[in-house]
């Protein structure tokens, strides 16, 4: 899919959906279905004259099998009729409009001129999604790759070395000198202290949708501004803010904004901030039709 569309032009879909007065808030709730092999999502949508429904499968036990952990597929409906119009990669689609959805936050978040120092924590599909969707929006000095995988780290940092960057592997001490720092990981405990990360940096936190697991803990939650795709959504889902809110530490009035309030220009741009700034997105059906929709388009069928 990242062939015929670029991250800049399914990014450039989603602040489309959003500018054209697409709610999300009223996004019809995932369904998570507990299957032997690990979870089964249930994600639809419509908005104007297409619908769509993503059936994606999470599979922990995948990888050890050489196989991908997220599997599935997207079936795009003519809006009006429901009639079949295409059946897309389900996996590929949710490797394009994860890394879009964060791009987007960071369009608005991270400062914009001088190059940034990235910290990328990951090694999947997504850490390689993410780093190219990154550089479409901001111009980086240095990546840093933390990875439980060594051999993975290095060879995404080869990847960005390729694309002439500045990168090699680090380790999660060095988020206390970047610019940005993006989580794309299955871990469900915090990968760094929160105490360490800049009052100017922006930090991106995109690996989990369960209320029970987080990339970031609690101290970097309390003291940055919080953002998120849709307020219902993350206080239902979103384990980097309820489970702070569960010690106590946060109410759920913490959250600043949202993504489309950034859009929509409800929230100042980006630039010298005296706290973190933190999007933490959990992945929503309306994403995956507005990124649906490009693709189609943009094929021509």
């Amino acid at each position: 899919m990242a062939g015929l569309l670029t991250p800049a032009a399914a990014t450039d879909a989603l602040a489309a959906a959003l500018l054209g007065g697409l709610d999300p808030e009223a996004c019809p709730q995932r369904t998570n279905i507990p299957v032997p092999g690990g979870e089964l999502l249930l994600m639809p949508a419509a908005s104007g004259a297409y619908a769509g429904v993503k059936i994606a499968g999470v599979a922990p036990g995948n990888p050890a099998r050489g196989l991908p952990r997220i599997t599935g597929s997207y079936l795009l409906l003519d809006g009006p009729t429901l009639r079949p119009l295409a059946l897309l990669d389900g996996a590929a689609l949710t490797a394009l409009r994860t890394p879009a959805v964060s791009a987007l936050a960071l369009r608005h978040l991270a400062p914009a001129g001088s190059p940034l120092r990235l910290v990328l924590f990951g090694c999947g599909p997504q850490a390689y999604g993410h780093l190219e969707a990154t550089l479409s929006v901001r111009e980086l000095a240095e990546v840093v790759v933390v990875g439980r995988n060594p051999e993975g780290a290095e060879r995404l940092a080869a990847h960005a070395r390729a694309l002439g960057l500045s990168a090699r592997t680090g380790t999660s001490e060095e988020v206390a000198d970047a610019d940005l720092v993006v989580c794309c990981t299955t871990a469900r405990e915090p990968l760094f202290d929160g105490r360490l990360v800049g009052p100017g940096a922006t930090v991106v936190a995109v690996g989990s949708h369960e209320p029970t697991a987080r990339e970031t803990d609690t101290a970097l939650v309390r003291r940055a501004a919080v953002y998120v795709e849709s307020r219902a959504a993350a206080l239902r889902e979103a384990g980097d803010l309820l489970v702070p809110e569960a010690e106590g530490a946060i109410g759920p009035g913490h959250i600043t904004g949202t993504l489309a309030d950034l859009v929509g220009g409800r929230m100042p741009a980006g630039g010298p901030q005296s706290c973190p700034q933190l999007f933490k997105s959990v992945g929503m059906a309306w994403e995956d039709l507005a990124v649906a929709v490009a693709y189609f388009e943009a094929a021509g069928v």
